[in-house]
């Protein structure tokens, strides 16, 4: 990592976008190189996308949660876009391939991606400073202020404690006020040299596409990325999920179950950290994006930078399927990176009132899956390592509490997949 700090200002300064190799990583698992998706390997025969989506529907079945949505591609095509469920407990209302999820911090993915097509028209640069976008911006010292760089904001890396005034920002004190009171928080490092995750300070980036571009960041993103990419259900802010025709509502459990509540409209003032909501489609549209195969909006260099680790995050590993599955764990610009039983994989987790969300891509494999559903229940989580497992052709583990029988999953089901594919069709 000492050495990493000396090559990244080199690496990130220009605007070729050749990341550096982070190698090695402290925990001695190597990672593999990026890998081109014209040459992944295929699914084993046993991958079955109709049994996955037949554990999708049992899961929103008697209640379990209410809702859930699920995108799964592969080589560019979608297998599976499709909702299950009900949007709301107290109204019901079918989940289908087009009802909108609250994203939460997937969001920070279409941050980076978006800082980086900035980046490719020669308007930032990855080591820029913020202080030359946003000359009020403060730290606790004068020259930690001066050292932060576009990528350390996308990476976690001001040196600022965890999570820094989200405590805050839950009680309703707004964003510009918190992003002012920046300069009061102890820094436990320099900038550059040590990982915390954050939301009010990685928000910092949507001021400074709007200091570089003067239009607003969720303007910025709809015409570079949703429009281009077809992401037509996609939306950013509290009006925009509820502006939208269909879609879920956050759920909190009770003694009598899943009841429904108004979304919090908190972390909706952090567009780039937890601002986006998107349906299975738009979504699906999203992974066969960020694993290659929309080079016309999102070049090659540019998802290889994205998804290059800087820094390490070892407590990544500690919880529920990590803990057997994850061998090492890095933060790239916006993403995640994890060493996933030898296999790369790109990754990003969500959650806000009511809303969990998982994004996955193993680009040896050329498959993006996503996962969301609108209530804070741990179950629907189990769902990807049992995809991931299944695509890599691990030994099958029980990591959903689910029993399935052959009649559940039969290949009439797989004639659910038609939506996604013929929308993938009408995309490009």
């Amino acid at each position: 990592m000492a050495a990493l700090a000396v090559l990244l200002p080199l690496a990130l300064g220009s605007t070729a976008q050749t990341p550096p190799h982070w190698g090695s990583t402290p925990s001695g698992s190597s990672l593999p190189d990026p890998v081109s998706t014209t040459s992944a390997t295929p699914l084993p025969p046993a991958f079955n996308v109709a049994r996955f989506e037949a554990m999708a529907r049992h899961l929103a079945a008697d209640n379990r949660v209410p809702g859930l949505a699920m995108a799964i591609v592969h080589d560019g095509k979608v297998l599976s876009a499709r909702g299950y469920g009900v949007t709301d407990m107290q109204n019901a209302a079918p989940v289908d391939g087009h009802t909108v999820f609250r994203l939460a911090s997937l969001s920070k993915g279409f941050a980076s991606t978006m800082a980086g097509l900035l980046i490719n028209d020669g308007t930032l640069r990855w080591d820029s400073k913020v202080t030359q976008y946003l000359p009020d911006f403060r730290l606790n010292d004068a020259h930690s202020t001066q050292q932060v760089t576009v990528a350390d904001l996308l990476s976690h890396r001001l040196g600022l404690p965890y999570n820094t005034y989200d405590r805050d920002l839950e009680r309703y004190v707004d964003y510009r006020t918190l992003a002012n009171r920046l300069s009061d928080a102890p820094l436990k490092c320099q900038p550059g040299t040590c990982y915390a995750y954050q939301n009010v300070a990685f928000s910092l980036i949507g001021d400074i596409v709007f200091a570089a571009t003067g239009d607003f960041y969720s303007q910025e993103v709809q015409r570079r990325l949703f429009k281009p990419l077809g992401m037509n259900d996609a939306s950013l802010g509290l009006e925009g999920i509820e502006g939208s025709p269909s879609w879920a509502r956050p759920h909190v459990r009770t003694r009598g179950g899943w009841v429904s509540v108004s979304p919090k409209p908190t972390y909706y003032q952090l567009p780039p950290a937890a601002g986006v909501n998107a349906s299975a489609s738009d979504m699906a549209q999203w992974l066969i994006a960020q694993t290659g195969h929309r080079p016309d909006v999102i070049s090659a260099p540019l998802l290889a930078t994205l998804h290059e680790p800087l820094v390490d995050t070892p407590g990544e590993m500690r919880s529920s399927w990590r803990r057997e599955r994850v061998h090492s764990a890095g933060y790239a610009l916006g993403w995640r990176v994890y060493d996933y039983a030898g296999q790369r994989m790109i990754y990003h987790g969500g959650a806000v009132q009511g809303y969990r969300g998982m994004i996955a891509l193993l680009p040896e494999r050329d498959l993006g899956v996503v996962v969301m559903w609108n209530s804070e229940s741990a179950l629907p989580s189990g769902l990807m390592p049992t995809i991931l497992d299944s695509a890599l052709g691990l030994p099958e583990r029980r990591w959903l509490d689910i029993d399935l029988d052959e009649s559940m999953f039969t290949d009439d089901d797989s004639a659910g997949n038609r939506f996604g594919l013929e929308h993938a069709a009408r995309a490009h």
